[in-house]
């Protein structure tokens, strides 16, 4: 073999392996943007907090991944937020568990009336609670989607636009929207009639008396402008509302191991954590702006209150019952999550 051909093979194989090596260096630079979608209003929190994660992992990243928030239901109306991640549609969705009842039953129990750790109420509590006992109970009702963090509302509250609620017979007749299944059957079980309307057109019927009631946490009243439209708040709240973070895990897996790294270390039960305190920061500002709108807070005297949480625990028992019969660890999840 001659000397020149000796060279020239050896300076070949250099610029293969130049070559490669640009290649690598190149895939592992590559820019990912991800779209995230909500059903929510732009003005939401989380919208906010999903904006704030965006940029923690575009500074984590170097730049190379970035979130594209889609939120007011561009990309598909609530109930399909989970399927959207599932098709693709979205690499990374927020969903509403009560918006397609029965798909998600265990985790739905975290949404049955007055139920909550014995800590209390706070969004960062049941949040964090709830994400810690998602690997163990909950992970498995979301086949097709990589659950990231889960959160829980503060109890929602009972907003009526005429009708102050001061006793239990009072909800008799009235015609209250509802979020999800559990609250249908929490508002028939008090004598009133549950009306399915979306959110978005919830103060449009409020003000036409198309309904005369409507179920959200503050937060969510002052996202939609309710304070425009009603007159009485009843509390405390009676049930949560659950929303679970999940990601396409094909999308998830396409990614470099470095950038899969940053987003297992920016979710779980501290990111649940951080939406459910600023989940409670809205909330005391949206109490505060329905006061500041003239609404009146109620509450009920102990006695009809303690009406009220006999009929609905009924509906808890029931539930639980139901699903230790279909097999599932209904009482186990219960019991660790109220701890």
């Amino acid at each position: 073999m001659s000397k020149s051909f000796q060279v020239s093979r050896r300076t070949a194989i250099a610029a293969l392996a130049a070559a490669a090596a640009s290649i690598s260096t190149s895939a592992s630079a590559e820019d990912f943007e991800l779209k995230v979608s909500h059903f929510l209003p732009p003005n939401h929190t989380f919208q906010k907090e999903l904006a704030r994660w965006g940029e923690e992992l575009e500074k984590a990243s170097g730049g190379r991944l970035k979130l594209k928030l889609y939120p007011a239901a561009q990309l598909g109306p609530p109930q399909r937020q989970f399927d959207i991640v599932r098709s693709g549609v979205a690499d990374i969705s927020i969903g509403l568990t009560g918006s397609t009842p029965g798909r998600y039953p265990v985790t739905e129990i975290v949404s049955e009336a007055y139920v909550a750790p014995s800590g209390g109420t706070a969004s960062a509590l049941t949040s964090r609670r709830m994400t810690e006992l998602m690997p163990t109970y909950l992970a498995s009702e979301y086949p097709g989607m990589k659950v990231l963090w889960g959160m829980v509302t503060a109890p929602l509250k009972f907003h009526t636009a005429r009708v102050a609620l001061r006793k239990a017979d009072d909800f008799k007749g009235l015609r209250i929207r509802y979020a999800g299944e559990q609250f249908a059957e929490v508002i028939s079980a008090l004598g009133a009639a549950p009306l399915a309307v979306p959110p978005g057109e919830t103060q449009d019927g409020l003000a036409k008396g198309i309904i005369d009631g409507a179920t959200f946490p503050y937060e969510g009243a002052q996202s939609f402008d309710l304070g425009t439209v009603v007159k009485y708040s009843m509390e405390p709240g009676v049930s949560t509302a659950t929303f679970i973070a999940v990601m396409n895990p094909k999308k998830f897996e396409a990614l470099p191991k470095d950038l899969q790294d940053i987003i297992e270390k920016s979710t779980g039960p501290e990111m649940a954590a951080r939406f459910g305190t600023a989940l409670d920061n809205a909330e005391k500002a949206g109490r505060e702006y329905m006061v500041a709108k003239g609404v009146e807070i109620t509450t009920m005297p102990p006695e009809e209150l303690n009406k009220i949480k006999g009929r609905l625990g009924a509906l808890l028992e029931k539930r639980l019952d139901a699903l230790e019969k279909g097999g599932k660890p209904a009482r186990k999840f219960y019991a660790d999550y109220i701890k």
